[in-house]
């Protein structure tokens, strides 16, 4: 038992480790995004730090896999080079054993990866696109940046905004200019002082501009018209944030099962994939750990990095091929856990009393 707990806990710190590491790299990187998307107007400021939360199980359920693997290669390739991996041989611990034992930790992860993948990541999904409707169809005055043009929803108006006034919701200072090429040359520059934005129930914005002035006329003439007025209203944005098409990524994992579509089959199976994997993850990770003291704990981690890749890019390669209908759903994903399984089953018994049998015979037939 103190042999179990002292390899599950060495695996497991370095499995978090580096989870919690790549988290980090990843979560900046789409930090960084949604920041140039805040910054370019397209979604309020405010909501940056919610699409970051509502990331983080997609982008869990994705490295959960890939630190597991890393985990069990880096814990056991330091047991192997500190040599007390050949101390738990000399006392009767079999490479079966410690894979028994990482195998028990794989089912573990396994039921956790299985919730994120099945419930917590559409969900996620889903709320991330209402929350993308939402600010779509919000005031515009959150995504007003003062001192910078921008073009509304309508793509024939540019408006710039001096100052803006977050605590009244107002606009300082408004500059608009909008110009009709579908009918005629007809130019629209309008100037006022202040000024809101209004979102009507159907998710039109309606921009109401006080105190200011209106220029009319056409490109290329001195034909122009001034008018001066007390309130001033245009339509600058239309959203119907009820009609947008949900992706097969948000659809709740019960709804995909009564769902014969190819796309759906694909995601189901993907979902199952995930935690699915990392059963097969060990029984590659457990035989490539082992390395030569000389070697270093890192000996064999490109090859099993390489492996890694091999695994996850023909899971992805067939859910393709099944989303596209050239594969069968009878067929699916499974043929690549499939490989995975029978490589992690040569690795393993290639020291055991099996794999050196079978090798005598293969010797032997040739």
């Amino acid at each position: 038992m103190i042999i179990f707990r002292y390899l599950l806990k060495e695996t497991l710190k370095s499995q978090v480790a580096i989870f919690l590491i790549l988290m980090a790299i990843f979560i900046t990187l789409r930090f960084v995004r949604v920041l140039g998307d805040a910054t370019d107007g397209e979604i309020p400021a405010n909501l940056v730090i919610g699409f970051l939360s509502l990331y983080s199980p997609v982008l869990a359920s994705l490295i959960l896999p890939i630190s597991f693997f890393l985990g069990i290669m880096i814990a056991h390739g330091r047991l192997y080079v500190d040599s007390e991996m050949t101390v738990l041989r000399a006392c009767g611990v079999s490479e079966w054993y410690v894979t028994r034992v990482t195998l028990f930790l794989s089912l573990l992860l396994s039921l956790v990866t299985a919730s994120v993948t099945m419930i917590a990541a559409p969900l996620a999904v889903e709320q991330e696109y209402q929350l993308r409707e939402q600010a779509a169809a919000k005031s515009g005055i959150a995504a007003i940046i003062p001192g910078r043009f921008q073009q509304t929803g309508s793509s024939d108006v540019v408006i710039f905004v001096h100052d803006v006034d977050t605590s009244e919701n107002q606009l300082r200072k408004i500059f608009l200019s909008s110009v009709n090429t579908q009918t005629d040359e007809t130019i629209q520059l309008v100037y006022a002082e202040s000024g809101d934005i209004e979102v009507l129930s159907d998710g039109t914005q309606l921009l109401t501009l006080y105190n200011g002035q209106q220029t009319i006329g056409e490109l290329g003439t001195k034909a122009y018209q001034s008018i001066a007025f007390d309130t001033y209203r245009i339509q600058v944005g239309e959203r119907q944030p009820d009609q947008v098409r949900r992706k097969i990524a948000a659809s709740p994992t019960i709804a995909l099962l009564g769902n014969s579509e190819p796309a759906a089959v694909a995601e189901w199976q993907w979902r199952l994939a995930i935690p699915l994997s990392l059963p097969f993850l060990t029984l590659l990770a457990v035989p490539l750990s082992s390395v030569n003291p000389r070697q270093g704990r890192f000996g064999k981690l490109l090859p099993g990095i390489l492996l890694y890749l091999g695994y996850f890019l023909l899971l992805m390669s067939a859910r393709r091929a099944l989303e596209d209908g050239k594969l069968p759903e009878q067929v699916g994903l499974w043929w690549v856990h499939g490989i995975i399984l029978l490589i992690g089953f040569v690795l393993i018994s290639r020291q055991r009393s099996t794999g050196v049998k079978v090798r005598k015979i293969i010797k032997g037939a040739k």
